[in-house]
């Protein structure tokens, strides 16, 4: 019963991971306040695919920074400049506007929901010592699972 328990719990664990993913979905881990307390640090973003000319403003935009493309920023759209092809962005924690436009090239999509702490769980889980307590989890399940069959059998056949 253990065994199974574990095994569900791993399961479950990962199905916020995959599943959107299927559907066409990014997913980020905020790990700055820029954009505090709308989405707080150690959130959970899901981030949709959207054509960058019908961003409005107000909506929430995922895109990759200018200067260091493995950085992804998490700002609202204050205004969306579809002739010269830039969106201008604010944190909204952020007293003033970003320094820098963001030009429709930089944009990974729209920030359709958000998921507080679950963020920070799934970053403490890709680590080395995260993946190590996920391998032991799922290991011990399956010990456990096996003593429980190989217990009903031993009793099956006295």
């Amino acid at each position: 019963m253990i065994g199974v328990s574990l095994l569900i719990l791993v399961i479950l664990i990962c199905i916020p991971l995959t599943l959107p993913r299927l559907a066409g979905f990014d997913i980020y881990t905020v790990v700055t306040g820029s954009m505090e307390p709308a989405i707080p640090v150690g959130s959970l973003i899901y981030v949709r695919e959207e054509a960058p000319a019908e961003l409005m403003e107000g909506e929430v935009v995922a895109y990759r920074s200018d200067t260091d493309a493995g950085i992804i920023i998490t700002h609202r759209v204050v205004n969306n400049q579809v002739v010269s092809g830039q969106l201008i962005t604010k944190g909204d924690a952020n007293e003033a506007e970003d320094i820098s436009p963001v030009s429709y090239a930089q944009v990974i999509g729209k920030v359709t929901l958000t998921i507080p702490v679950l963020g920070g769980i799934f970053a403490a889980m890709v680590t080395f010592y995260g993946k190590i307590v996920i391998v032991s989890v799922v290991l011990l399940a399956a010990i456990l699972l096996y003593i429980g069959t190989d217990s009903r059998n031993i009793q099956e056949k006295e």
